[in-house]
C-alpha cells in the first residue's frame, strides 16, 4: 500500500505580478499571512533584491501558501470581460454575509478593486475583487458543509 508520501501535494500556488512585494503585502495583510524567512521587507532605503524576484508567505505556523514570481510585463485581466483571461483565480471565504460585508471596505483600503458584487444571493453570497496586479479572487460565505461548493 503506497504511504501518504508517495503522492503529489500541493506545495503554493504562486502568482505572477510586475511588482512582487506589492501584491506579497497586499495577500500578506489582507490574509493575515507571513515572510518566508528571509524574505522579509528590507529596512526602508534599503535594496531589495528578493522584492523584485520570487517571495513566499506562509501561514503562522509555517505552512506554504502563496508565492508570487516577479515579471516584466503582466497584462491585467479583464473578466468578466473576455479581453485578458484570468487565468487562475483564489477562493477565499468568510464566516458570514456580516463578515463579507465588513470586510469589503478592508479589501478596498488594501488596494483591492470589486468585480462583482452577489452579495445579496440567497444561494451563494460573494464578491468578486481584483488584487492590486488584476488577479481576481473571490471571497465567499462559508458553506455549511464541508466540502460543498
Amino acid at each position: 500500500m503506497a504511504g501518504q508520501d508517495d503522492g503529489i501535494r500541493l506545495r503554493q500556488v504562486v502568482l505572477d505580478c510586475t511588482d512582487a512585494r506589492a501584491l506579497a503585502e497586499f495577500y500578506r495583510a489582507l490574509l493575515g499571512l507571513v515572510y518566508r524567512p528571509g524574505d522579509e521587507p528590507p529596512e526602508a532605503g534599503a535594496d531589495d533584491p528578493r522584492g523584485r524576484d520570487w517571495l513566499v508567505l506562509r501561514t503562522p505556523d509555517g505552512a506554504p501558501q502563496l508565492a508570487f514570481q516577479q515579471v516584466g510585463t503582466l497584462p491585467a485581466a479583464t473578466w468578466p470581460d473576455d479581453g485578458v483571461p484570468q487565468q487562475l483565480h483564489l477562493d477565499l471565504t468568510v464566516a458570514s454575509a456580516g463578515n463579507l460585508l465588513a470586510q469589503h471596505e478592508r479589501v478596498l483600503r488594501l488596494g483591492g478593486r470589486l468585480l462583482l458584487d452577489r452579495i445579496d444571493d440567497a444561494e451563494e453570497p460573494l464578491r468578486v475583487y481584483a488584487d492590486p496586479a488584476g488577479h481576481p479572487f473571490c471571497v465567499f460565505v462559508s458553506p455549511s458543509h464541508p466540502g460543498e461548493h
